[in-house]
């Protein structure tokens, strides 16, 4: 299965970029009908993950994709799902 894996380490602290990316990843996984992203907003405080999570939660982005899944064993990773 294949999948697209975004690591939010380098631009952590860069707003605009961070929402640039999620949505360049979003729309990538949807034209080339990828099944999975892998989104790595690390550890640290938990505030990039609860960006993240917003950004996910949007009613235009929630529509885009099947599920959301938070890994149990690593605090710092996410899951995005989707049905093509």
């Amino acid at each position: 299965m294949a999948k697209i894996v975004l690591d939010l380490h380098d631009i952590y602290n860069r707003s605009q970029s961070i929402d640039a990316e999620l949505n360049r990843v979003v729309q990538q996984a949807i034209d080339k009908r990828i099944a999975l992203i892998e989104i790595i907003p690390g550890k640290g405080s938990g505030q990039l993950k609860k960006r993240v999570l917003r950004f996910l939660n949007q009613g235009h982005i929630r529509s885009l994709y099947h599920r959301i899944e938070k890994d149990e064993r690593n605090f710092g990773r996410i899951f995005v799902h989707f049905r093509h």
